[in-house]
């Protein structure tokens, strides 16, 4: 057991959850039940985060890479989301969980964006944690259509060169009004970002674990808070400076 200091939990976590079909393969399965173990993970992660009075909860569901995917995988994969999403929205209603999604939503299936919408609406009005699923998003797509957003602005007249500060082009993403994460998490040993948050992440604390996410349990979630909260934030300062030493 990790002992938590619950005044310093990051305000936003964001997870890349890795290692569904290695975790399969392992056990000699095939892929679609690592995912549909990994969705276990995800109910329990969610609600051990809320539990926590986490803020804001990012989960890294599915890439615009990810539908390079055998068609059967994609196909069951979407199925398994939809399936979710239902299943998951009275849970969200019950624990006050605000649902939203970012990404190409246009490449999603129809009966796929129904259930994503049902579950926008009811709880809209929800005031607890925030749960995001980045479902078929690409940072760096992200980035292009922000800075075609940007563009059309300053065509319409509304904004000028020296107008496009951070502040404006951070408007024009898809998190906007939810505060960049202030921890990753990524399991299953793979140490790279893989095209997530490319903006959002620039201060955030990285964390690298070689546990497949179906195994990644609420004691290797504590695992993670505990090796965050021993991290000294410094956002470009020196030690000193945050000590209110000169």
């Amino acid at each position: 057991m990790f002992k938590l200091d619950l005044q310093k939990l990051p305000r936003h976590l964001a997870v890349i959850m890795d290692g569904n079909g290695r975790w399969a393969k392992q056990r000699m399965l095939q892929r679609i039940v690592g995912h549909r173990k990994g969705v276990e993970t995800v109910r329990a992660i969610v609600e051990e985060c809320s539990k926590l009075d986490i803020g804001y909860l990012t989960l890294y569901a599915f890439s615009a890479e990810n539908w390079l995917r055998p068609k059967t995988e994609v196909r069951a994969l979407m199925m398994l989301l939809k399936k979710y999403v239902a299943a998951e929205t009275p849970r969200m209603m019950k624990n006050n969980i605000r649902f939203n999604v970012i990404g190409n939503r246009v490449e999603l299936p129809l009966e796929i964006n129904q259930a994503l919408d049902d579950a926008l609406a009811k709880t809209a009005a929800n005031t607890g944690m925030t749960l995001t699923l980045a479902l078929s998003y690409g940072s760096r797509q992200e980035l292009v259509e922000a800075a075609a957003r940007l563009l059309e602005k300053v065509g319409r007249g509304e904004l000028g060169p020296a107008g496009i500060t951070e502040d404006e082009f951070a408007a024009c993403l898809d998190t906007y009004g939810i505060p960049d994460p202030d921890f990753l998490i990524r399991t299953s040993g793979e140490m790279r970002i893989s095209n997530f948050l490319l903006w959002q992440l620039a201060y955030t604390e990285l964390y690298f674990t070689e546990v497949n996410w179906p195994d990644f349990s609420i004691n290797e979630l504590h695992r993670a808070l505990a090796d965050y909260q021993s991290r000294e934030r410094r956002f470009g300062r020196t030690s000193d400076q945050l000590r209110g030493r000169s």
